[in-house]
This record gives C-alpha cells, structure tokens and sequence, in this order.
C-alpha cells in the first residue's frame, strides 16, 4: 500500500483544503495510506537555523516525506498564488543541496476554493516550482474543486456522488502515477 504525504497549504483549523485532503483520504480507503504532514510548528525558513542541523519540526517533515512513496500537495489559492506555507516547506525540504527529499517523488497538486476556478492559478505557479526540485508531477488529470460545504458531511465524506466520482477518479489517476514511477 502506498504511502503518500499530504502537504495541505492552509494551516486554518477549518481549512476547505484540508477537509478536502481528509476526504480523499476517506475515498482512498485502504488502497494507499495517506499522511497529513503537520507544518505549523515549521519556521520561516533560515538557513542560519541548520547550526548544526534544521530544527526538529523540519528534520520531522523530512523524514515523512523520504519515507513516503508519492507527495500530494493540497493547496489554497491566496492572491494568485499558492501559499506561503508551501514554499516554506518545499524550501525546507530542499536545502541543504544535495540532501531535497523532494527529488524522484512522484507528485499530485489539487486544491479547492469557493471560486468559480477553484486553485487553478496557484497550481499553475506551483507546477513550475515542484517540477524545478525534481518531483515526477503528474499532468492529468487536473483538480480544481470550487468547493461547496454541502459536498461533505461532518466526517468528511463526500455526499454528492458527482463530486464523489470525480475526486475517485482523480485518486485513482493518482494511484497509478505512484505505481508507474516507482523506483525499480
């Protein structure tokens, strides 16, 4: 079963995007094990903060990410962008060169928004990024979820069998990315 480390981009409580990760995780069931990466306690990043190693927060990160087998990066849009939370962790995960836990994984972008366009401007900014560190980015399918609290219930299950659909089809797209770039 793969595992796959979730980098929601929001650090809100409520967030629409982490309601979003943990329902894809619902859907996704027992067919891969996904990990909701804990970022609030990662500082800005500093490189005068690795004297002699990153803080623990960091070093933690960096390790679920190494042990996990595909990235799914879940990501608000704030200003056109994709947030300051998913720079900083990919910055984190980057440096010192030649030690990226980014590099090789397989990796998805999705996010949702109360917007008619969901994400899709801040995935666009963010392709560019995590194609630069060296992730294997899945191109198709795209999400772009314009996000409606009637989709889910309380416990995070998607209620509307077209958005149900939809988002399963994504996972499974997903699913398959992971198997196909998998090392040996």
């Amino acid at each position: 079963m793969p595992r796959v480390a979730v980098i929601v981009g929001s650090l809100r409580r409520d967030s629409i995007n982490r309601k979003l990760a943990q329902a894809l995780a619902k859907l996704a069931g027992s067919q891969c094990q996904f990990d909701l990466l804990e970022l609030a306690d990662i500082p800005l990043y500093n490189e005068d903060l690795f004297d002699p190693e990153p803080p623990a927060a960091v070093r933690r990160m960096k390790e679920a990410v190494t042990a996990a087998d595909a990235v799914l990066f879940v990501t608000p849009e704030y200003n056109r962008s994709f947030t300051p939370v998913v720079k900083n962790v990919l910055d984190w995960g980057s440096r010192p060169v030649g030690t990226s836990c980014w590099q090789g994984k397989p990796a998805a972008i999705v996010g949702a928004s109360p917007g008619a366009i969901g994400t899709a401007v801040a995935q666009s900014q963010l392709r560019h990024v995590v194609v630069g560190l060296g992730m294997v980015l899945m191109g198709q399918p795209e999400m772009y979820l314009s996000f409606k609290a009637s989709m889910l219930d309380p416990e995070h299950n998607v209620v509307e069998d077209r958005t149900r659909q939809f988002l399963g089809n994504h996972l499974t797209a997903f699913l398959a990315w992971i198997e196909r770039h998998q090392p040996g």
